[in-house]
């Protein structure tokens, strides 16, 4: 299961529609430790702390997880187009992702950039592997 869903906020949905905050508020308690990657990378993207490839325009994180618990949150979190878009919603960023651990935080107005685009590119993500990533 990728989310602790409370009797309450099941109960709305099943009523209609929840709002981001408290979607927001459910991954955030459901996955601790993919809620504080993403916030720690968008922390550096908004203190201009430079990405892995020196570049100010985004900000990323390439420490795997500690442990196939975590990786597993980062990547439930990261995998679903719901918990992903709400999470680019809540901190204002496009959010992109190599790999099992490295995500990266860009500015909206950045996502028309060659940096952006280098990023996603399938040569992006063939100069991102290592053997020792392999069955990440």
């Amino acid at each position: 299961m990728s989310l602790d869903v409370s009797e309450d906020l099941l109960a709305k949905a099943e009523e209609g529609e929840v709002g981001d905050a408290e979607f927001i508020d459910c991954v955030k308690h459901s996955l601790p430790f993919a809620w504080e990657l993403v916030t720690k990378v968008v922390a550096d993207l908004k203190s201009g702390v430079s990405s892995s490839t020196g570049s100010t325009q985004f900000a990323d994180n390439t420490v795997p997880p500690p442990d196939e618990q975590a990786r597993g949150q980062l990547l439930r979190a990261l995998a679903s187009d719901s918990m992903r878009g709400a999470l680019e919603r809540h901190f204002g960023v496009k959010l992109a992702f190599q790999n099992c651990h490295r995500l990266a935080a860009f500015p909206p107005s950045e996502v028309d950039s060659d940096t952006y685009r280098k990023f996603i590119s399938p040569r992006g993500q063939l100069l991102n592997q290592s053997p020792e990533l392999r069955d990440c």
